[in-house]
This record gives C-alpha cells, sequence and structure tokens, in this order.
C-alpha cells in the first residue's frame, strides 16, 4: 500500500508539471507540444533539471536561471496538489490491507483497480479546469465534453455503471441548462455560461444523477458565499462576475467520497 502511495504521488506530481502548461497554453490556443518549456521572461528554454517538480522551484529559490524573475507560486502549487490528490486516491480506492504480490494484479484488474483509474482520470480533469476558469472565465470542451465520453466509456469496466454514468451526464447537465434558460427567461440576461453545464454533465458521467445533484447542491451554497464575500470586496457590486468551475469541481470531489453519507443521511 505503501509503495502504491507513493508511486501514486510522484506520478501526481509529474503530471501535475503537464497540468500547468495546459493551463496557460490552451485557453490560449498554443500547442502543448510546441516550443518546449521556456521563462516567461527571458524566453529561455528550462533545462531538464531546472523542470523537476517543486524541487527545481526550490533549488531556485523561485527564480529564473537566466533572468532572474520570479517563478509563480502556482507552478509548484499545482503539482503539490496533483500530487498530494493522487496518493489519496490511491490509499483510498486500494482495499485495505493491499500488498504488491501475485494477487495485486488480479486486483488492479477488478472493480478497485477501475475505479483507481476513474478516479484518477475525473481527478486529473478536475485541476486544470479549477485554474483556467480562474484564469480566464471559460471552461475549454476538451474538458468538459471530452470528460463526458472518458466518464460514460470508463462506466463500463468493471465495477462501473454505464446506466448511471449516462443518466448522471442527462441530469446533472439538463438541470443546470433548465435552469440557466429559466433564469434568462425571467430575467432577460445570462446568468450561467455553458461552460458550467457542460461541466456538470461531465462530472455526473464520472459520479451518478445523484452525486451530480449533490454537487449542485453544495456548489450552490458555496457559490453564494462565496459570491457574497467577492462582491463585498469588489467594487462592481451585484454585476461582480464569479467562476461557478471551481465550486462545482470542489463539490464534486466532496460528493464522490462523501455522497453515500449524505444521501444515506437524508434517508435516515
Amino acid at each position: 500500500m505503501s509503495f502504491m502511495v507513493a508511486a501514486a504521488c510522484l506520478f501526481g506530481l509529474c503530471l501535475g508539471s503537464f497540468f500547468n502548461v495546459l493551463i496557460y497554453r490552451l485557453p490560449l490556443e498554443q500547442s502543448i507540444v510546441s516550443p518546449g518549456s521556456r521563462c516567461p521572461g527571458c524566453g529561455r528554454p528550462i533545462r531538464a533539471w531546472e523542470n523537476i517538480p517543486v524541487v527545481s522551484f526550490l533549488a531556485l529559490g523561485g527564480k529564473c536561471a537566466g533572468c532572474g524573475v520570479a517563478i509563480s507560486w502556482r507552478y509548484p502549487a499545482v503539482e503539490l496538489l496533483t500530487g498530494a490528490g493522487f496518493g489519496l486516491i490511491a490509499r483510498f480506492a486500494l482495499p485495505a490491507g493491499f500488498v504488491m504480490s501475485g494477487d495485486a494484479f488480479a486486483i488492479l484488474a477488478g472493480p478497485a483497480g477501475s475505479m483507481l483509474l476513474r478516479d484518477l482520470v475525473f481527478f486529473s480533469l478536475l485541476v486544470p479546469i479549477v485554474f483556467i476558469d480562474i484564469d480566464h472565465r471559460i471552461i475549454p470542451d476538451e474538458f468538459s465534453l471530452g470528460g463526458v465520453v472518458a466518464g460514460v466509456a470508463l462506466s463500463f469496466l468493471p465495477g462501473g455503471d454505464w446506466q448511471s454514468s449516462l443518466l448522471g451526464g442527462l441530469a446533472g447537465g439538463g438541470l443546470l441548462y433548465a435552469t440557466a434558460f429559466g433564469y434568462e427567461k425571467w430575467t432577460g440576461r445570462e446568468g450561467m455560461g455553458g461552460g458550467d453545464i457542460k461541466l456538470i454533465a461531465m462530472i455526473g458521467a464520472f459520479i451518478g444523477w445523484r452525486g451530480a445533484l449533490m454537487t449542485i447542491f453544495g456548489a450552490s451554497l458555496a457559490g453564494v458565499a462565496g459570491g457574497m464575500l467577492a462582491m463585498r470586496k469588489g467594487e462592481e457590486g451585484l454585476k461582480t462576475a464569479i467562476p461557478f468551475g471551481p465550486y462545482l469541481c470542489i463539490a464534486a470531489l466532496v460528493s464522490r467520497y462523501y455522497g453515500e453519507w449524505f444521501w444515506s443521511f437524508l434517508i435516515r
């Protein structure tokens, strides 16, 4: 178990470095392959040893080795977030007492391994969405619509429920679409972007219709609180634009791991 969790953390750290590329380049419609990583200040290519997740940031003192311009804290933060997330997902997805033995491959090929894969893919979609929506107020279709396809496809693996996945995508996206359509008709103003609607459809495809409903409920409560705080601190008052995607992503993770407890509580 310790080996698997450590391996998941290391893999997450490396993947987090790639997520930084996606977060910066994808909204600007730049290639994520070429050119290689460069300093945004002087354009100097970043060498391999300067691109080690977190370690290089600390070794360089948070500055470019060429021009000395400060490197944003966002880069190591995304890497640490992804690494920690992958480690926790591996810890909770694998059965208690899991050890690397001859039976380990049989376990990974079964429902536990499928759940681990689904959760890792789900988390890997949510992380870039959060930061892109914060920076640009958009949610790229590559993540949302691509995530719908991935969520439904992965639901056919052992332990999955493709019917719940399809219903979750339709129910989540349909509910937010109806809400946004009704608000626009009632007030004459757009209250929710299409990206949020596609995002909740993706979330529903991964965690089902009950998870999608809990996500909408939780994100709405958190969004109201965050929105009121932003309006008080901002200068635009009620016209302050608030990205709803981060609230949906955080609520989706809570729903994924505490959703069953939530529904059991309601039933009781």
